[in-house]
């Protein structure tokens, strides 16, 4: 019996594994490209405040990011230390990222429908409920304050988990990724109500009732299509400021914003390319005239004014905030809030290594978290609320799993609102680093024993012979 040819072998593989459509590839593709580049500029970020902060020249170290900043206007006052305005300011701009990108994954993306979301949904939930279990198991009977951590091992880091996928190239098919992802972003809305909810100072309903009313007239401005960045943009910052003085942590009125940004642009297609045509066709017209250089410069600035407007905000925004994000402020923050000094402390590392909080939040993200996303996904499967994308194996969900369980930054972040005792969050960092480095390992390591398309083919292509040949 004469073999298939393998063109018709390749062809039928490839459609057995269609992939998602470009359109909403090409965005996420741009999006983890970053993710994964930024996660190295992050370690090295993070690196640097370790060494910094056990070198003899510890004390600058401190001393600069402690040092206070205060800033005086008609209407602001803010007297912050250097560290405390990365936290509250800069990290602002990092949730209006995550925002960004919540929205788009709500309108267009993994999260747009309940079939779709159903399984990296439940994914997330349990990867956040099980480690936060977890942890409360190992600190119950210690002091009763270090029981506010909890929040700590729930996170996800996206930019290194991203960046060790990204290592693996096709091992990790398409369809896992994008699951990685999706879950990354339900992770991160469960990590922002944390926030909002939990780790709130005393509440000023004045300063919440003028954040409100900017929200509002934000709404009202978008409802009648005003499109002017500038007033955008002051509206936005008297937002963070009323948060900032309300009690609930800055960083929300970035998310809140970012939720708020459209994801349609002012021009459809079809009037992109009627008004781009109204203006070439004056533009030859213009050419001939005794002023064409004054006029054709009108034109090309009437036709880049057609094509901004023919392009989300949100995509404009993204693309303009988002290498600054994870190149600047991600790192700026690690550098800010990783350097934990073990030289010298009254506790020795060996004893903090041993504490209720630091074991907690390692077994919670190096065991809890791929434990919770596994068990969650296979429950999921199982009564059919989802399916497992094409080339992904409970294998590829363990992998997954763990390295859901690198919790670096947003980790870091909620110890910042969870601990005021220096011991407890000098804690929390240890076993956030040691859980996210373990972690990260055994994630790649798994997943790493995947095949290729290419090795999956031509086993496919050899099973198909030996068959062939039987008959």
């Amino acid at each position: 019996m004469a073999q298939p040819p393998q063109e018709q072998i390749h062809e039928t593989w490839l459609n057995s594994n269609r992939a998602v459509p470009s359109r909403f590839i090409r965005p996420v593709l741009e999006f983890t490209r970053v993710e994964a580049a930024g996660g190295i500029v992050l370690l090295i970020a993070a690196v640097v405040a370790l060494l910094w902060a056990n070198s003899p020249w510890y004390e600058s170290y401190f001393r600069l990011f402690n040092a206070h900043i205060e800033i005086s206007g008609a209407v602001i006052h803010i007297d912050e230390s250097f560290k405390h305005l990365i936290n509250d300011g800069l990290m602002a701009i990092f949730f209006f990222v995550v925002g960004l990108e919540i929205k788009r994954e709500l309108v267009v993306g993994e999260l747009n429908s309940v079939k779709k979301a159903a399984l990296p949904a439940m994914a997330a939930l349990g990867g956040m409920v099980v480690p936060a279990a977890v942890f409360i198991a190992f600190v119950i009977t210690a002091e009763p304050t270090a029981i506010d951590g909890w929040g700590i091992p729930m996170a996800t880091d996206i930019a290194f988990s991203v960046g060790v996928v990204a290592l693996l190239g096709s091992r990790v098919s398409v369809g896992a990724k994008l699951f990685l992802l999706a879950l990354a972003i339900v992770d991160d809305i469960g990590a922002i109500l944390v926030i909002a909810l939990f780790y709130t100072d005393d509440l000023d309903f004045v300063w919440l009732a003028v954040a409100a009313a900017l929200i509002a007239a934000i709404y009202i401005l978008r409802r009648a299509r005003v499109w002017g960045f500038p007033i955008y943009f002051l509206l936005g910052a008297g937002v963070w400021y009323a948060f900032l003085e309300s009690g609930v942590h800055a960083t929300i009125a970035g998310v809140i914003l970012g939720l708020m940004t459209p994801v349609t642009s002012f021009y459809t297609d079809e009037q992109f390319r009627q008004k781009a045509q109204q203006v070439l066709d004056r533009w030859d017209v213009n050419r001939a005239s005794p002023h064409a250089e004054e006029r054709l410069d009108q034109d090309a600035t009437e036709l880049a004014k057609v094509a901004n407007a023919s392009v989300s905000p949100l995509d404009r925004l993204e693309h303009a905030l988002h290498p600054w994000s994870s190149f600047v402020i991600v790192p700026l923050f690690a550098l800010a809030n990783a350097g934990v000094r073990f030289v010298g402390q009254e506790t020795s590392i060996a004893e903090e290594l041993v504490s209720p909080v630091t074991l907690g939040i390692t077994f919670g993200l190096l065991l809890g978290k791929p434990i919770g996303v596994t068990l969650a996904t296979f429950i999921g499967v199982k009564l059919n609320l989802g399916v497992l994308p094409a080339r992904t194996t409970l294998r590829t969900i363990v992998g997954l799993g763990f390295l859901a369980g690198i919790g670096f930054t947003v980790s870091l972040f909620i110890t910042e609102l969870a601990y005021r005792e220096s011991v407890f969050a000098d804690e929390a960092k240890l076993g956030i680093f040691i859980a996210s480095a373990v972690a990260g390992v055994i994630g790649f390591l798994i997943l790493r024993g995947a095949r290729t398309p290419s090795e999956e083919f031509t086993e496919a292509a050899d099973q198909l012979a030996d068959t062939t040949e039987a008959s």
